[in-house]
């Protein structure tokens, strides 16, 4: 029996839930990367980093490709950038809302 499609969309997202796969995620969007750049950027220990690609890469989020003695990732679809850039409008647009109401409360506030 086929995964409903709300349970492979929870999978998906829950695969997006932890801060260092984000922000590899977000490393690449720029174009692909040596591991020991993205270990540089990220200040992670060497199997932190090794475990959160894997996932990512089990996930079909990104791809690996062997470059002499390292291995270089890239995001496997440029669907996953625009992703990444809807989350920050979604939440740009969050933090503003929060931000008006925080002012709003604060104007009401005896003095």
């Amino acid at each position: 029996m086929p995964v409903p499609l709300y349970q492979a969309k929870a999978e998906f997202f829950r695969t997006l839930g932890h801060p260092m796969r984000i922000r590899v995620l977000e490393l690449l969007q720029d174009g692909p990367r040596p591991v020991r750049e993205l270990l540089e950027e990220l200040e992670a220990e060497p199997s932190s980093l090794s475990q959160q690609l894997a996932v990512l890469r089990r996930a079909g989020l990104v791809t690996g490709t062997r470059e002499g003695g390292t291995v270089v990732y890239a995001l496997s679809t440029p669907d996953v950038a625009d992703l990444l850039r809807a989350a920050r409008r979604i939440l740009t647009e969050m933090l503003a809302d929060q931000g008006e109401l925080l002012a709003e409360l604060r104007a009401q506030e005896p003095r």
